[in-house]
């Protein structure tokens, strides 16, 4: 029989808030859409490192999976702009330097060598500084920012922004080797460190080995994406010639081409295996890239490159037609085409390079030459040495690799104390009541019609003449001021007490989405979703059954998923056995996993 429900549990409340679930570091996106609300940017701003340790980063490069959660999307088909709103507060933030911790003047004695300073080995500085440790990073190239600095355009991500959001980490007191490229993972353990952490990426873009490819007359012609970019970076390749193609259709392949157009690509084509539904690229980065006249092909298999002349002047490619065969997608060749070009970038994925890692020191690899990693601890199958971000299971987004980071952080902690690292610290919760008047509640919980804010872009023109302008303008107040009302507060939740409830059933009446029934439990919790006033139909979200009701032994039933969290069951409740109670979730964090969990229900 379903139910009763666990709210005291941390996670049942955390699902309900779609946003904070889906994001990998578990942003309290709800809270700091509130603080922007109200103006205050640098709470909203430090509330949001707190987790995800790069906001002005992130709030341009993102991949947003707190986005396709959104339950506003679940109602007029467009999430708040979550992202959008996270630079708000990096931009207008005031100087946060005085909040911020740093190292303490003695030192635990600990020793923590990082090898690269991209986003995950910097968020492990950012929680084992304070605690007293002693990092020492270790990358290979002049500045910090890994992939972030040198594979993102600064037309997308401005250079100061990225200076900033590091150099908070980099000044709590690490200690930084630049141009300083590690050559054995042994000899760096034998340096006498406590622990290592591997943060260095997926530095090794992937190669396309058909015919033509190592051709002399198209070595020089055919790039990889990866490689290119950084090339743009450090200033080796300021042009490109005027017909170009890219091979992939990921977010590299977005940060090619439209840096393609920038250096003088003035046909620059995207070239696709499937069809656009199965593109890796963010849908808005295929948008921008179409705005700045990119064209797109799909359904095209690379087949050769073409030389005429020993010069590369084209490639073929196979003209595909997908089906479905006992649930797999096969394709059929119907035809070849060859298009022009003049130079070619491949960004059809990216592999780890470890040549560095010796394989006599216990570090086991797979069939594909990854390391084995603990998915939780982040541990290697050799205790003390630590892998995250892509270098642990390939390319993924920025706050993956921040998430990465706070774990292993935990697991280096655990490590250097010499407890098991496998006993992660628990979640804990926060739960407080908003009521603040009969029909007043501490939170905005009127439902704005208002469409989703249109970013402001720079104009074609303006964004080409030079490479490092950046393309987004950021929302103006008002569009600010509206975006953030459009958030439904899904971390207010309907908490109900049973008790209390005389089953007058004026809830179910007053409920705009007829989420709430009042109904006799069934044995199972499919024949009680045939019972709800309207079709709970989200399989993945909770169904909150209550404990039986004191006059009939009927139960609440509450639909989690389609619920707005506008308060109106609440405020009609004539013996206040609906609350509207905020949640927060206690993330625990390296430096404070030996506080209790908080439950306050």
């Amino acid at each position: 029989m379903p139910g009763p429900a666990d709210v005291t549990r941390p996670d049942y409340y955390h699902k309900v808030v779609d946003c904070q679930w889906a994001c990998p570091a578990h942003t309290n996106v709800p809270e700091y859409l509130r603080l922007i609300a109200q103006g205050r940017y640098t709470e909203s701003y430090l509330l949001n490192r707190e987790s995800n340790v790069f906001p002005g980063i992130l709030g341009r490069t993102c991949d947003r999976p707190c986005e396709p959660a959104c339950r506003r999307g679940r109602v007029d088909g467009t999430p708040v702009a979550i992202c959008r709103l996270k630079r708000v507060a990096a931009d207008l933030r005031d100087d946060i330097t005085e909040y911020l911790p740093k190292a303490p003047a003695i030192r635990n004695g600990k020793r923590v060598a990082l090898i690269g300073a991209g986003p995950s080995s910097l968020t492990v500085a950012n929680d084992l500084l304070p605690m007293g440790y002693e990092v020492v990073i270790y990358e290979q190239h002049p500045r910090a920012g890994g992939l972030m600095r040198f594979n993102i355009p600064s037309f997308r991500l401005p250079e100061q922004v990225l200076d900033d959001e590091t150099n908070y980490i980099i000044d709590m007191g690490a200690e930084v080797h630049y141009n300083t490229k590690v050559e054995s993972l042994k000899g760096l353990i034998d340096d006498g460190f406590d622990a290592v952490y591997v943060g260095s990426g997926a530095p090794k873009g992937k190669e396309l080995d058909i015919p033509g490819r190592w051709d002399d007359a198209a070595r020089s012609h055919i790039h990889i994406g990866i490689e290119w970019l950084g090339s743009v970076h450090f200033g080796h390749i300021d042009r490109i010639a005027p017909r170009v193609l890219i091979i992939g259709v990921g977010n590299t392949a977005m940060d090619c081409c439209r840096t393609s157009r920038r250096l003088g690509g003035v046909e620059t084509t995207v070239v696709a295996r499937r069809s656009r539904p199965y593109f890796k690229a963010s849908p808005w980065e295929l948008e921008d890239a179409e705005e700045e006249k990119v064209h797109i092909v799909e359904n095209h298999a690379p087949r050769r490159f073409v030389i005429e002349n020993g010069k590369l002047v084209g490639m073929e490619f196979e003209q595909l037609v997908w089906s479905e065969k006992d649930g797999k997608q096969i394709s059929t060749v119907t035809g070849t085409v060859i298009l022009p070009c003049d130079e070619v970038i491949l960004a059809i994925g990216q592999d780890n390079a470890f040549p560095w890692i010796d394989r006599d020191i216990g570090i086991a690899f797979d069939q594909w030459g990854m390391p084995v990693v603990d998915k939780v601890t982040m541990e290697s199958t050799r205790p003390g040495v630590f892998f995250g971000g892509d270098a642990a299971w390939g390319p993924q987004n920025i706050i993956w690799a921040v998430e990465h980071g706070h774990q292993a952080a935990i697991s280096i902690h655990q490590h250097c104390e010499g407890r098991p690292v496998a006993e992660r610290p628990p979640r804990g919760m926060h739960l407080e009541s908003t009521k603040m008047g009969m029909h007043a509640w501490a939170y905005s919980n009127d439902f704005n019609p208002s469409p989703r804010a249109k970013m402001q872009h720079v104009e074609l023109v303006e964004r080409f003449a030079k490479l490092g302008t950046e393309v987004e303008l950021g929302f103006s107040a008002e569009q600010t001021a509206t975006e953030v009302e459009r958030c439904l507060n899904c971390d207010v939740e309907t908490h109900f007490a049973s008790k209390l409830c005389i089953e007058c059933d004026a809830c179910v009446d007053v409920c705009p989405v007829n989420c709430l029934t009042i109904t006799r439990n069934e044995e199972s919790e499919f024949d009680l979703r045939t019972k709800l006033s309207a079709p709970a139909l989200n399989l993945e979200q909770a169904l909150y059954v209550s404990e039986s009701l004191p006059q009939t032994k009927r139960v609440m039933v509450k639909d989690e998923d389609v619920c707005l969290h506008c308060g109106l069951c609440a405020e009609r409740c004539p013996t206040a056995a609906w609350d509207m109670a905020k949640f927060a979730l206690v993330i625990p964090y390296a430096s404070a996993m030996n506080a209790p969990a908080v439950v306050n229900a």
